[in-house]
């Protein structure tokens, strides 16, 4: 029997860059929201300046956050407009968040410990 699969952190480069943090709570049920979901990660990665994304969700209460990194500005000003994304940003508000918080922040340092 092959061991479990740990999840993966994301693998970026050294600072600076950027992290956009998307702080959300959902509403009840998923009216499509993974599907939009598993398409907004698939976008983004084939995004210039997309260096990777780091994902918790809390079952109990609701509470996800989402941190997406990028290279420059620039970079997630082009996100941002997407067409597709720009759509399930739209859907977001109107239905699948009862509330949420976008920052970004400039990555100055990091530090790490490798997986065991």
């Amino acid at each position: 029997m092959a061991a479990p699969q740990l999840p993966q952190l994301a693998q970026t480069p050294e600072p600076p860059y950027f992290a956009v943090i998307f702080t959300s709570l959902r509403t009840p049920g998923d009216a499509g929201y993974g599907e939009m979901a598993a398409r907004m990660l698939e976008l983004a990665v084939t995004q210039p300046g997309f260096l990777g994304v780091d994902s918790a969700r809390d079952t109990l209460s609701g509470v996800s956050i989402t941190v997406s990194y990028w290279k420059d500005e620039a970079s997630i000003a082009g996100w941002r407009t997407h067409v597709e994304h720009r759509i399930a940003q739209a859907k977001g508000r109107a239905q699948w968040y009862s509330a949420f918080e976008l920052r970004v922040a400039r990555v100055e340092r990091t530090s790490s410990k490798p997986p065991d």
